[in-house]
């Protein structure tokens, strides 16, 4: 079974400089049918203007990715860590016992369009840690490349939460196929482009979330960009 979240149907903060789309309850949009799916608590989509970006702020026992679609984010932690994503890479902060950043625009003029996912991990206390790497764009073209899991066992960052993060460019009319294992759950977020996922369109900002679902069959309709959460 699959139940698709339609990107209108996302909570929406829009303060001029941020503009943010929310798949999940977050900071002032509140629906408590819309807490999160399985380890997954926070997907939103931001858009930040030249120069601009989050001040020094505080996280606790929480897993968080980001991944750049378009422009750069520097990045500045209480690790020492310091950072600026371009697409093509993933970041892995796992906030643990506590942490403090900031994030910006690393340009004073162009915007940066990012997706920040918040997993909720395992376990609670852990020390804090930095991790980011980049990814050819080769490795995810018309196939699913793996970014971020439980075991990093590829090189990729490794999270503190049975998942795994996995990314793919679906071009017009090619055909990715992926496994689900038996009892597994999965989230697909479709940032750019449109697709027919096991014959369901979604379009650039749609959610995918399946249960009982053995393989996925993704069909491009547009060149898209997709993030896949196989989840526990």
């Amino acid at each position: 079974m699959i139940n698709v979240r339609k990107a209108a149907d996302r909570g929406h903060t829009d303060i001029g400089w941020l503009d943010s789309r929310h798949s999940f309850s977050f900071n002032t949009y509140h629906d408590p049918k819309q807490m999160g799916f399985r380890a997954l608590r926070v997907i939103n989509e931001d858009r930040v203007a030249g120069g601009a970006g989050f001040p020094r702020h505080g996280h606790r026992d929480m897993e968080i990715l980001t991944w750049v679609l378009e422009g750069a984010l520097e990045h500045e932690d209480s690790t020492g860590a310091h950072a600026v994503l371009r697409p093509g890479m993933i970041q892995r902060m796992s906030a643990g016992r506590g942490i403090v950043h900031s994030e910006y625009n690393h340009s004073k003029t162009e915007p940066v369009h990012f997706y920040q996912i918040w997993i909720q991990p395992s376990e609670l206390g852990i020390v804090p840690r930095f991790e980011d790497r980049e990814f050819p764009a080769e490795g995810r073209r018309n196939k699913f490349q793996i970014v971020a899991s439980a075991a990093g066992t590829d090189g990729e960052p490794d999270i503190a939460q049975d998942a795994d993060v996995l990314v793919a460019t679906v071009e017009p009319d090619a055909v990715v196929e992926q496994a689900i294992g038996a009892g597994r759950h999965f989230w697909l977020q479709l940032a750019r482009g449109a697709i027919e996922l096991n014959g369901l369109l979604l379009e650039a900002g749609d959610g995918a979330a399946g249960v009982e679902e053995s393989k996925l069959k993704i069909k491009g309709r547009e060149q898209a960009d997709l993030i896949l959460f196989d989840l526990a």
